[in-house]
């Protein structure tokens, strides 16, 4: 019923017009319960006969769809600022532009701090053992998709080397849903004073976690939330792409500060990760690859 209270509330306003940046069924059978006239988003995944004018989706160029996904791995900022450019162009049959977008993209992803949420950094670190001039890492072994996650054990390989190699401070980031495993990997990292730290026994907030990644000299993660918070901070990153396709989140910032490693690099272009889950499983990812990669950026 989710979908009919929605639509419910939206009614009384009349809109005219409505871009769907999404691609689920949902929140097109949304607008079109809400009678919006006017009902525009990318014609995949079942949904165009709720639509009144579909974007057709770029696709791959290969003869037989894998695993049913034919779809182009296009980066969510170029898919929906198509998007926009399609549903502004007017007309009824739409098209992904397949042309260039380099003037018209961001340089680089930003992302504001507030005063209280730097004040909430300073305190996490205070509470955290971080003192003030003590560099840090903070790694993210976590994900919502298991296939996503890079093995715990390497996590710890690879906190130790930036402890001992680099003199840092290791902070293990995650959601409390996964904590358990933040505090596994924190506990068997370093020694002493030194240990590793879980931040989800601390109380990490996402406005904690802006000003702390901020300050970081670097991150070790999977495909997950915080990477999109350091990348807009241009903090050095290593990203571990399993069976998912990089392409898919590219991100507008700094190519220099960013290492994406992916299980399989010599996957033809005209095939995703998401088509070959085994091949590409995330374990796949050498350890020696994210050491060099972290060493480099260092």
């Amino acid at each position: 019923m989710g979908p009919k209270l929605v639509a419910g509330r939206l009614r009384p306003h009349r809109y005219q017009s409505a871009l769907l940046l999404t691609n689920s069924f949902s929140t097109a059978l949304i607008t079109r319960l809400a009678f919006i006239p006017d009902r525009v988003g990318y014609d995949r995944d079942g949904r165009g006969m709720l639509l009144t004018r579909g974007i057709k989706p770029l696709m791959l160029p290969r003869t037989e769809p894998l695993r049913g996904r034919d779809f182009a791995p296009i980066s969510a900022v170029d898919y929906y600022l198509r998007a926009v450019r399609a549903f502004l162009a007017g007309g009824e049959q739409l098209t992904h532009d397949a042309g260039p977008l380099a003037n018209e993209l961001p340089p680089k992803l930003e992302l504001g701090l507030t005063s209280e949420q730097a004040q909430s950094s300073t305190e996490l670190l205070a509470v955290a053992g971080v003192q003030a001039g003590d560099r840090y890492a903070i790694l993210n072994p976590g994900a919502n998709d298991q296939a996503k996650r890079w093995p715990a054990d390497r996590f710890v390989t690879i906190g130790n080397h930036l402890a001992e190699r680099h003199g840092l401070r290791i902070l293990v980031n995650g959601s409390p849903a996964e904590s358990q495993l933040v505090d596994a990997i924190a506990d068997q990292i370093g020694t002493g004073s030194n240990r590793g730290v879980a931040l989800t026994r601390h109380g990490v907030t996402i406005g904690s976690l802006k000003g702390t990644v901020r300050s970081a000299a670097i991150m070790i993660t999977n495909d997950t939330g915080p990477r999109h918070i350091a990348a807009a901070f241009d903090v050095p990153t290593v990203t571990l792409f399993g069976p998912t396709d990089p392409r898919w989140t590219t991100l507008p910032n700094n190519a220099e500060q960013v290492r994406n490693l992916v299980a399989d690099p010599t996957l033809p272009p005209e095939q995703t990760a998401d088509d070959h889950p085994e091949r590409c499983r995330i374990d796949r990812i050498g350890l020696d690859r994210v050491l060099e990669a972290a060493d480099s950026l260092i």
